[in-house]
């Protein structure tokens, strides 16, 4: 059973449209400035080639998309405040639980393997004496 999110818009105008393809040929211009004036001081062509991205993000944040984005932003900020992180004692046991864990498992697979390679080896094959 396939559920659809109410909040998700598909549909978009065409003013939000050209706000997105205006964004996409600042983007564009901005790189091709920065080559063309090649014969320009670098200090130049960077500051054109900032303003012109500058523009560009501009552009897209006016945007329906940009819009959407920063509400996304500021969501994901707020719900990154509704942590609790866990106090200093709680992350030195739980990093010791992992550690043990992690010896425990490394000996048992060790012990798994040279098991099986006694078995098959010495006993099955009689490779080794």
């Amino acid at each position: 059973m396939a559920t659809t999110n109410p909040q998700v818009e598909t549909v978009s105008s065409s003013a939000d449209k050209a706000k997105l393809a205006a964004a996409g040929v600042l983007v564009v211009g901005a790189v091709a400035a920065f080559y063309l004036l090649a014969a320009q001081p670098l200090w130049l062509r960077v500051v054109a080639l900032l303003v012109l991205l500058a523009a560009a993000v501009g552009v897209f944040l006016v945007s329906e998309t940009g819009k959407q984005l920063i509400a996304f932003g500021q969501d994901s900020a707020r719900e990154t405040k509704k942590v609790v992180w866990p106090s200093r004692k709680e992350a030195m046991q739980m990093t010791g639980y992992v550690f043990a864990f992690v010896l425990v498992m490394a000996l048992f697979l060790w012990l798994t393997d040279k098991t099986l390679e006694w078995v098959l080896y010495d006993l099955v094959l009689g490779w080794r004496r």
